[in-house]
């Protein structure tokens, strides 16, 4: 008798035309454009389910249930950054480093297609299963502050990189508000400049 081929129980099929999209990506999708367009809390497992084109259960295959998937968005939006990190650590001159890591910060929540950087804010986001994310996103205030104690000594260096990366993630709001985000990477990175280098002792005067 000719054995037959059966998919794992629970396991996605993409639907017709969507070949090229990893299963999981595909949920990623589809969450991330639901949360933008209702709201994390009014956005069930079903939904997203049917959006993607696949049984409910199928989306367990992937996930365990919405908070993973909402975590995995939001790590999304920091860990290129954290990635790279340690490179701009190691530089010689602290202004360029700090310059550069800013502006690769805007750019990669600009590459994020559906701004979920609004759910940073989001009590939903208090909970123990996003502890990694807040972890992370502390880290990256850390080596904010690093540099920029790096930059002028006399600041502390969580307060100033609490405010480098409120400088940063303005960019979300920019997103939400329709602003022109052509040259943004640039304008936040020269603002993250701006607020830590030494004042002139002339200007301080004043």
């Amino acid at each position: 008798m000719e054995s037959v081929s059966r998919a794992a129980p629970g396991r996605p099929r993409l639907r017709p035309g969507r070949a090229e999209v990893e299963p999981r990506q595909e949920i990623l999708e589809a969450a991330a454009s639901l949360f933008a367009e209702h709201g994390y809390a009014a956005t069930s497992t079903r939904q997203i389910a049917d959006r993607v084109g696949v049984k409910q259960a199928s989306l367990y295959y992937h996930f365990k249930d919405k908070e993973q998937i909402l975590l995995e968005l939001l790590t999304a939006t920091v860990k290129p950054t954290l990635d790279r990190a340690a490179e701009h650590l190691a530089r010689e001159d602290p202004r360029t480093a700090l310059h550069d890591l800013a502006s690769a910060d805007v750019e990669t929540l600009l590459a994020e297609p559906h701004n979920i950087g609004t759910m940073y804010l989001s009590p939903e986001i208090s909970g123990t299963v996003f502890a990694p994310f807040r972890a992370m996103r502390e880290e990256l205030t850390r080596i904010y502050g690093s540099l920029a104690q790096r930059v002028n000594p006399e600041l502390d260096a969580h307060f100033a990189g609490s405010c480098c990366i409120q400088l940063v993630e303005l960019v979300i709001r920019f997103r939400q508000d329709g602003e022109d985000l052509g040259d943004l990477p640039e304008r936040i990175a020269a603002a993250c400049l701006r607020l830590v280098e030494p004042q002139d002792p002339a200007t301080r005067a004043r």
